[in-house]
């Protein structure tokens, strides 16, 4: 699982012309969805992002986390954060999960943000969107779950 976090001073989805979602401050997160990915990466990643310590204090320096502050977050899916373009001019996205399990992945993402106090506003799954944002500082971070505890290990890689 891949993320692209911005921290925002505000941010908004449109679709067909209509607004459908927008925070104030706090972090848009567009969020891509690999093959291998499951519920131990979405459980890593709602884990890590909100309590990212990137909002600054009261001396200035980033040292507090988006649940500290009390901040929204804007989530977006965006398949072609997992684009491949080492080869040809053409991006291979043969890496990104299939529409339905990317689908569940981020909605169960989202809920995951929601169940540690965060509000969640998402983007609309599939959808051509334009996603507008006031970057702060700026600060953006790339942020990639490990991968799963059952292809990393050294045993799985030499069953046949």
């Amino acid at each position: 699982m891949k993320a692209v976090v911005q921290r925002v001073l505000r941010a908004r989805v449109v679709v067909n012309g209509e607004v459908v979602s927008e925070i104030g401050a706090g972090l848009l997160v567009l969020l891509g969805i690999g093959q291998e990915d499951g519920d131990e990466q979405v459980g890593w990643m709602a884990d890590k992002i909100p309590d990212l310590r990137i909002f600054s204090d009261e001396e200035g320096k980033m040292n507090v986390s988006l649940l500290e502050v009390g901040a929204e977050a804007l989530v977006v899916s965006q398949f072609t954060l997992y684009g491949d373009c080492r080869k040809g001019r053409r991006p291979s996205y043969s890496g990104a999960a299939a529409g339905e399990t990317a689908r569940v992945l981020y909605e169960q993402f989202c809920r995951q943000l929601r169940l540690k106090g965060v509000h969640v506003a998402e983007g609309v799954f599939g959808a051509h969107m334009q996603v507008e944002l006031v970057n702060d500082g700026p600060v953006t971070l790339i942020v990639e779950s490990p991968p799963s505890r059952l292809t990393a290990s050294p045993l799985a890689s030499h069953q046949t």
